[in-house]
C-alpha cells in the first residue's frame, strides 16, 4: 500500500493579512524539522492544496518567495504485505485471493524467475532444484526472500566467486528448469492484486487520454527501450488511444550500440508481434563507443556522456527528421518516481529539457516494480529475457551505474562482452596512471571519475585570452586549433556575418544585426591560431555587461576547440538550426541563419559553452 503525505505550508492568507507577515509565517514554517510539522494525507504524489495555493499566491509581489510546491513537500510511504496462506506479496493487508490477512513485507519487490532462482541455488551452493516449490522475490535493497525469510545473500562478496565453475554448472542445468510451481504461484499473485491492477490501469488510462486530447494522432510517439517499463507504457497507450494497425503507434527505439543482445531480440520480436506498433531505430553511426572511450576515457556515474552521444543525440536527429513539420510533439515515457532520488523530482508532464520541441508525458510515474510486474503478468505481455535472469534494469550492458548484482550477472551470461569491457578499463587505468589499473576497474573506482585529467584531448577544454592594451572592449585569444570558417559559424547566434563590412588587411569579419549595426568584430587569418574579438555592442549582445558578453564569446571559443560532433547542440535548439556532422573524424558544426532567431540558448546551456568542457574539465594552470 502506498501512502502520500504532505508536510507542505497549507493555510491561506487571511484578508487582515499583510503579505509580509504571511511570507513570515510560511519562512518560519519551512525551516520546522518535519517532526515539529503536521501533515494531510494527498490521494497522490502531487498535493492539490499546494498547487492551489501557488495559483492563488502568484500575483503577490515577490511571489517566488513563497514556493509552493506540489511535490516538494510530499513523502511517500510504501508497504507490502505478505499473504502466508498464498505465498505472495500484497498490496493491500488483504488477499484478493484467499481472504487471509497479509503481514508486513518490504516496500518494494521484484518477481524472481526460474533462470535467476537456479543462480541463486549454485551461488548459495545448494543442490539445483532446491527452490523449485519456493516463493522468490527481490525486495527493496536487494534483499532475497524465499517464502517471506530472508536469504542469507551478501552481494558485495558475488565477485570473489569462480565465476566459470558456475557458468559450466548452470549451463548444465538450465534445462531441466521447472516452472510448474512458479506458473501457478503467478496465477495466484494475479487475482490476489486485482484490485490494484484494476486501480493502477485506470489512473494510467485516464492520463493517456488527457494528454492526448491536445495532440493529434501523428504527434504522439512512444519511448521505447525494449525494457518493462516501456513495455508496460507501450500497451498502456495501445489501449488508452486504439491505435489501428493502419495508424500504427510510432516506438521510437534509441539504439545507443551499447543494448543487452536480450534486448535486441526482444525489439525483433516485439515489431513481430504487436502489427499496432511502427518501432523505428535511431542510431548514432559516426560514432564509435570503444573508441571515444580511449579518447575521452570511459564514461562514469558523475559524467554518462555515452547518453547524450548515443542517444539523445540521435533520438533528437530521428524526432526533427519524422516530425519537422511539426511544432509540438508528445512522447510517452517509463519514467518512475520510485527508480531514483532525481527521478522523485520529476512532474508527471513536462517539456522536455533535452529534445527542444518535446513534452514528456510518464503515465505510470508513481508506479513500483510491483506495480510494473503485475501489470506485466496480468496483461501477459512478452518481455526481455533478461529479467528473466535477474536483472532488474536493462539499460546499456556496460552502464557505470550499474549494480554489483549485475555486473555479475554479465560475467555469468555475456563473459566474452564482460572482460572485454574489462581489458579496456585497465588499459585507460594504465594510459592516466593509476598505480593498481586492475584494483581502479575491480573495485569499481572508474565509475567515480570525474574530468579530464591524463587526456591529451582536455588541453583544448582552456581557453587562452588576453585583454587587449589599447582597447578596453577588445580580446585577443590563443586558440587551439587553427582559425576556419568553423569559428565565424559558432558567433550567428550573436547576429548576422558579414565578411564585405570589414578590413581586408585585418581579416576582420563583422557581426551585425538586421539594421548591419555592429555587434562584434573578428580579426583573424585562416589557418593562424591568433585571434582578436572587438566587442562593439554590449546591449546588442543580449549581454549585463562587458564580463558577461565575454563569457558568452568564450562559450563559443570552447565549442570550436572541444566539438567532437557529440550533437549534444542539436537537441538543445528548439528551431532546428544547429546541424553537426562528423566525417573521416572531423566535425562540420552548422548554424542555419534562416532558422536560428538568436535565443542564445545554446551559448551558455552547457557548463562553458560545451558539453565535452564538463566531461573534460582539469585544473588550469
Amino acid at each position: 500500500m502506498i501512502q502520500y503525505k504532505c508536510y507542505g505550508f497549507h493555510r491561506e492568507k487571511r484578508e487582515d493579512e499583510s503579505y509580509e507577515a504571511y511570507l513570515q509565517a510560511k519562512k518560519a514554517y519551512d525551516v520546522l524539522p518535519k517532526s515539529d510539522r503536521s501533515y494531510i494525507t494527498i490521494p497522490s504524489s502531487e498535493c492539490n492544496q499546494c498547487r492551489m495555493l501557488f495559483e492563488k499566491t502568484k500575483s503577490y509581489p515577490n511571489a517566488k518567495e513563497l514556493n509552493f510546491q506540489p511535490r516538494s513537500e510530499v513523502e511517500t510511504h510504501s508497504r507490502l504485505y505478505w499473504c502466508k496462506q498464498c505465498n505472495i506479496p500484497l498490496y493491500d493487508k488483504v488477499c484478493g485471493c484467499c481472504k487471509q490477512k497479509g503481514v508486513a513485507f518490504a516496500k518494494d519487490c521484484r518477481i524472481v524467475f526460474p533462470e535467476e532462482k537456479l543462480l541463486l541455488e549454485l551461488i548459495l551452493g545448494k543442490k539445483p532444484g532446491s527452490f523449485r516449490n519456493i516463493s522468490i522475490w527481490n525486495g527493496s535493497g536487494n534483499i532475497y526472500y524465499a517464502n517471506k525469510e530472508r536469504i542469507p545473500l551478501t552481494i558485495s562478496t558475488l565477485k570473489s566467486l569462480d565465476t566459470k565453475k558456475i557458468r559450466k554448472k548452470y549451463q548444465e542445468f538450465e534445462s531441466e528448469i521447472d516452472t510448474g510451481y512458479f506458473d501457478a504461484m503467478i496465477e495466484r499473485f494475479i487475482v490476489a492484486n486485482r484490485q490494484r491492477f484494476l486501480q493502477i490501469e485506470e489512473d494510467a488510462t485516464n492520463y493517456i487520454r488527457q494528454v492526448a486530447k491536445d495532440f493529434q494522432k501523428d504527434e504522439i510517439f512512444v519511448s521505447f527501450s525494449g525494457g518493462k517499463d516501456s513495455t508496460v507504457v507501450a500497451d498502456l497507450v495501445r489501449r488508452s488511444l486504439d491505435f489501428s494497425p493502419k495508424e500504427k503507434l510510432l516506438h521510437l527505439f534509441g539504439d545507443t550500440t551499447l543494448e543487452f543482445p536480450y534486448t535486441l531480440e526482444y525489439v525483433k520480436q516485439y515489431k513481430k508481434t504487436y502489427r499496432d506498433a511502427f518501432v523505428r531505430s535511431s542510431k548514432n553511426k559516426d560514432k564509435n563507443f570503444e573508441e571515444l572511450c580511449q579518447i575521452i576515457g570511459p564514461p562514469s556515474r558523475v559524467m554518462r556522456w555515452c547518453c547524450t552521444i548515443f542517444k539523445t543525440g540521435a533520438i533528437n536527429r530521428q524526432i526533427e527528421s519524422m516530425f519537422k513539420n511539426k511544432t509540438k510533439i508528445v512522447s510517452f515515457q517509463g519514467i518512475r518516481r520510485s527508480e531514483s532520488t532525481s527521478r522523485s523530482k520529476y512532474e508527471r508532464t513536462s517539456e522536455d529539457s533535452k529534445i527542444g520541441k518535446q513534452q514528456a508525458a510518464e503515465s505510470i510515474i508513481d508506479w513500483y516494480d510491483f506495480d510494473v510486474w503485475l501489470y506485466i503478468l496480468s496483461r501477459k505481455i512478452p518481455f526481455n529475457q533478461a529479467y528473466r535472469l535477474g536483472y532488474a534494469r536493462v539499460g546499456c550492458w556496460c552502464c557505470p551505474n550499474n549494480s554489483i548484482w549485475s555486473e555479475f550477472l554479465s560475467m555469468i551470461h555475456m563473459p566474452d562482452q564482460y572482460f572485454t569491457f574489462r581489458e579496456q578499463l585497465i588499459d585507460f587505468a594504465k594510459k592516466v596512471g593509476k598505480k593498481d589499473p586492475e584494483v581502479y576497474v575491480d573495485t569499481g573506482k572508474w565509475k567515480a571519475r570525474q574530468g579530464g585529467n591524463g587526456l591529451m584531448i582536455a588541453q583544448t577544454s582552456v581557453v587562452t585570452d588576453k585583454p587587449c592594451v589599447t582597447q578596453e572592449n577588445a580580446f585577443n585569444y590563443e586558440l587551439t586549433r587553427p582559425l576556419s570558417d568553423e569559428l565565424y559559424e559558432l558567433m550567428k547566434p550573436f547576429g548576422h556575418l558579414d565578411f564585405s563590412m570589414g578590413r581586408k588587411r585585418l581579416h576582420e569579419v563583422y557581426v551585425v544585426d538586421s539594421n548591419y549595426n555592429s555587434i562584434l568584430r573578428i580579426h583573424g587569418k585562416a589557418g593562424s591560431t591568433s585571434i582578436k574579438i572587438i566587442i562593439d555592442d554590449i546591449a546588442r549582445m543580449r549581454a549585463k555587461d562587458l564580463a558577461d558578453a565575454k563569457r558568452k564569446i568564450d562559450c563559443q571559443i570552447t565549442k570550436y576547440q572541444m566539438c567532437l560532433g557529440c550533437r549534444a547542440c542539436e537537441s538543445v535548439c528548439k528551431y532546428s538550426a544547429i546541424s553537426v556532422s562528423d566525417k573521416e573524424g572531423s566535425t562540420n558544426y552548422k548554424i542555419d541563419d534562416s532558422k536560428c532567431v538568436k535565443c542564445q540558448e545554446c551559448v551558455g546551456h552547457f557548463t562553458l559553452g560545451c558539453y565535452m568542457r564538463k566531461v573534460l574539465a582539469i585544473k588550469r594552470n
